[in-house]
């Protein structure tokens, strides 16, 4: 897949596909995307790879999720998550009054989350391949 023929409709979540904390995060988010906002692709993916060659991100330097919508700037670490969130129903709204924080105390936690995914949360020796009932959520 090109970067041309990405869905333009979508918002594209770049995950960790080797992170158990990233995999359990996107079930989480294809659970509560109950207006199919979201699509998804490994970092490690072909189509990851070229997404973020394409927004000029250090591959090396990576070190957390990113929200990619066509026309608009990305988004990365806390201020992507936040914007993940506030796309679901129910209490999540309450999510949006985080915003008060500041970002730089908000990536602070992310990047310790980040930092420590591993240890915590383990880590896979490959990406995770979807099941059928979720394969259309995914970017191969």
């Amino acid at each position: 897949m090109e970067i041309s023929a990405l869905p333009k409709d979508k918002k594209i979540i770049l995950f960790d596909g080797l992170c158990n904390l990233c995999d359990a995060s996107v079930q989480f988010i294809i659970k509560h995307d109950k207006k199919d906002v979201f699509r998804f692709a490994a970092q490690q993916s072909e189509i990851g790879q070229k997404i973020i060659n394409h927004i000029g991100i250090d591959a090396l330097k990576l070190d957390g999720i990113i929200l990619y919508e066509s026309d608009k700037p990305y988004c990365y670490k806390a201020k992507a998550v936040l914007k993940i969130v506030t796309e679901f129903d129910g209490f999540w709204v309450l999510f949006k009054l985080s915003r008060i924080l500041p970002f730089f105390l908000l990536d602070a936690v992310y990047n310790y989350m980040a930092k420590n995914r591993y240890k915590w949360y383990g880590k896979k020796e490959v990406c995770m391949i979807p099941t059928k009932d979720i394969q259309e959520k995914f970017l191969l």
